[in-house]
């Protein structure tokens, strides 16, 4: 390829964007856009790639180009650069700027419509997302991400009422042959949480098998590989036998929190944010996506590791950090999933303090079926592989504590609702914090919550989720003999 070829560089971005190296699609278009920096669609595809990197401020710079440049559709542009201020760097201000200069460009765009109300979820602005909903929903059946937006403005106006009219809409809505899988999933997810929250026991699980059921049709080949989870256990086992060497200049370690999902991480993110020596960073992609792109395969590549490799990505995870907390003492990374990446974690910042969140497996399990995950986690989409997962889960919890130990402390989401004063000294006191009256009251904190506790965590403290399960016992017998001495 001659260096000076456009179409050449052309090409062989969009070939590096095929295969999945998104570094060397990125360095193409950027010397192709020395080159000839009049390609609005060729920022735009930089800018998508920078921001999977990680490169926030440069993607932003990239579409700016593109929209200076004229791009076709700049209403997209706006709309994505509204959602890096607002999933990738917190800020609410930027991120609402851009979404309504996208409305302002195409009133009816329903992404940036479906955005917004999420937005304002996300900040706990219930009555503004219930009319943003509202004027998606306007746009008729025939509009992008109409049934999603059913689905959530019904499970933010529904949950727990006896709404009859929300309820015969969502029937409505899984019986029109327009939508397609993906949205009846959607549909059948807020279906089975009215339902619930309703005391309709039997109509809600039936809703949830239908949700899941209709999550499954959406993916091109199995939902869950036993085997394979299990083998990946046992790599992540083998890769991290010890304690690894310190990680030279590693610095102040984030809080880690993780466990199953729908164990309680939200809440103790929230107790933790209440506390002003702590800012709630989220879900933080940077872990997954390092083990996705620069440690694929993991975690074999984790036996040609070294410390300064180390090092480097140590200082690169707190300078992004930095860039959404800036002056923040301690920050949360509140990802329940990272608990499959304790052995990386303590590897890059060996003074690490893990929060494990845990639950009754009952209530877990029940929680994650009836929870609209990414269908990508197949194993809650049965609750026969919730229960291989969950026991794949204690396995590999059992091996980091082995290690670990001293550095990792359990919180029993059942015993902090029943009695939160002394679970939230026992935090405090692991985490090193002095007490603060302040984490009894999380429902307070206005920060984002980007999670499907949104709601849960912004009121105080109740019981109702705890023995839960009971309800649908019939329906939970074969998995609470699977589970065996792990369920009551």
């Amino acid at each position: 390829m001659a260096a000076a070829d456009p179409q050449a560089l052309l090409d062989a971005a969009a070939r590096h964007q095929r295969e999945g190296r998104d570094a060397e699609a990125v360095a193409c278009y950027e010397q192709l856009l020395r080159l000839v920096p009049d390609l609005p669609n060729s920022w735009f595809n930089l800018a998508r790639l920078r921001r999977r990197l990680g490169r926030y401020d440069d993607a932003l710079a990239a579409y700016r180009q593109a929209l200076e440049r004229r791009i076709d559709g700049p209403e997209e542009v706006h709309l994505n650069r509204g959602v890096i201020y607002a999933e990738d760097l917190h800020q609410d201000g930027p991120a609402l700027a851009e979404i309504e200069a996208a409305l302002a460009i195409a009133p009816r765009y329903a992404p940036a419509l479906l955005n917004l109300a999420n937005l304002h979820e996300d900040r706990g602005r219930r009555d503004a997302a219930l009319r943003t909903y509202e004027r998606l929903l306007a746009l008729g059946a025939d509009a992008p991400h109409h049934y999603e937006a059913l689905a959530r403005y019904a499970s933010l106006r529904g949950a727990g009422s006896t709404d009859e009219e929300i309820v015969q809409r969502l029937r409505a809505a899984l019986d029109d042959r327009r939508a397609d899988h993906a949205a009846r999933a959607s549909l059948a997810f807020a279906l089975a949480k009215l339902l619930d929250g309703c005391g309709a026991w039997d109509e809600a699980y039936a809703a949830a098998v239908r949700a899941n059921a209709h999550s499954r049709a959406t993916l091109a080949g199995p939902p869950y590989d036993r085997a394979a989870h299990e083998r990946h256990v046992e790599a992540l086992i083998a890769a991290f036998p010890g304690r690894a060497a310190a990680t030279p200049g590693a610095g102040e370690p984030p809080i880690f929190i993780c466990g199953m999902f729908r164990s309680g991480s939200t809440l103790v993110e929230q107790i933790l944010a209440a506390h002003p020596e702590v800012e709630a960073g989220g879900e933080i992609a940077f872990l997954p996506e390092l083990v996705r792109t620069r440690l694929a395969p993991f975690p074999a590549r984790m036996a040609q590791w070294t410390p300064a490799q180390g090092a480097a990505i140590a200082a690169e995870y707190h300078t992004q950090l930095a860039r959404r907390h800036p002056g923040a003492r301690h920050v949360t990374d509140k990802r329940p999933d990272n608990f499959l990446l304790i052995g990386l974690i303590k590897t890059l910042f060996p003074d690490a303090r893990i929060v494990h969140t845990t639950r009754d497996p009952l209530d877990n399990a029940l929680s994650v079926y009836f929870l609209h995950l990414d269908p990508s986690m197949g194993y809650a989409l049965a609750l026969d592989d919730i229960g291989h997962y969950y026991g794949q889960y204690r396995r590999l919890m059992a091996h980091w504590k082995s290690i670990y130990g001293d550095d990792i402390v359990d919180i029993d989401y059942d015993r902090l609702v029943r009695d939160p004063r002394p679970e939230t000294g026992r935090l405090l006191d692991f985490l090193g914090l002095p007490w603060c009256e302040d984490c009894l009251h999380f429902e307070r904190v206005a920060n984002d919550v980007r999670t499907a506790s949104v709601w849960q965590v912004r009121q105080p403290l109740y019981t109702r989720s705890s023995g839960r399960w009971r309800h649908y016992a019939r329906q939970l017998e074969p998995l609470r003999l699977a589970l065996g001495d792990q369920a009551p």
